[in-house]
């Protein structure tokens, strides 16, 4: 219990109460929590959602449930991808795109993309049909966060002061092998056998936006991270009505489902 309130306290605003002092120890086990975490911040978005969905319409609940999720977790991942942008499009050589993600002020790059991040997430929930509303929304934050443990444990940090660097210190496979059970237990809870199929896209996303950034710069940071939560949401989101569509053999999903 105490690796998953931590795991809440470090990806959202919530607070919560504790004697005990966290190490980064403390957090760095709390990552196989991460998955959990996101489902239970997409859990919270799908309340609003059927609730909201009666009064306002599918248009503004959609703004509503992209506002849960931006104030719930302090905008924290969509800062990482602000400063990511930023910092890999806008800088010349891999210390100043460094120095430009250590930079609090917002620029051209991280303006634009994030406006665009914004309006495509938008766009998807929209499209989404009533019937797959509840399994996606509950799905796309856990893949996010799941997306995040698997970078920092398989990819080199980018700063020995960074705030990734200190947290890969401490962790270790353990830590994303739990992880990936957890997200595969809720993936095909959700979704059935496309929730495999959207496990192992994010995994290859996941890759390949890694290898990008370490062109970039010589390894991850906690932006680095945040970003990768970001874009594992929207190819989720915007993948999706194409998952949906997915001829998959007969029996198949009926039969993760029912196990």
């Amino acid at each position: 219990m105490f690796g998953f309130l931590t795991a809440v306290n470090f990806l959202t605003t919530l607070p919560w109460l504790s004697h005990r002092d966290v190490t980064a120890a403390d957090v760095a086990r709390s990552f196989s929590y991460f998955p959990l975490v996101g489902a239970v911040l997409g859990l919270a978005a799908a309340v609003l959602d059927m609730a909201a969905r009666q009064l306002f319409g599918i248009t503004t609940t959609s703004v509503l449930v992209l506002a849960l999720l931006v104030v719930v977790t302090g905008a924290l991942h969509l800062d990482g991808f602000i400063d990511s942008c930023d910092g890999l499009f806008g800088g010349r050589e891999p210390g100043r795109r460094l120095e430009i993600m250590r930079d609090s002020r917002i620029g051209s790059f991280g303006a634009v993309a994030v406006c665009m991040l914004l309006i495509a997430k938008f766009a998807a929930l929209v499209s989404l049909p009533i019937a797959w509303r509840l399994p996606v929304l509950v799905v796309f934050p856990a893949l996010g966060r799941w997306a995040m443990v698997y970078a920092t444990v398989a990819f080199p940090a980018g700063r020995r002061d960074g705030l990734g660097n200190s947290m890969k210190a401490e962790l270790s496979r353990s830590q994303l092998l739990i992880a990936t059970l957890l997200m595969i237990a809720i993936a095909v809870a959700a979704l059935g056998a496309r929730g495999l199929i959207a496990l192992v896209i994010v995994a290859i996303v996941t890759y390949l936006v890694a290898r990008l950034i370490l062109r970039k710069i010589p390894g991850l940071t906690g932006d680095s991270y945040g970003a990768i939560n970001e874009v594992a949401e929207i190819v989720i989101l915007l993948g999706m009505p194409l998952l949906m569509a997915l001829p998959l053999p007969q029996g198949l999903d009926l039969l993760f489902r029912l196990g």
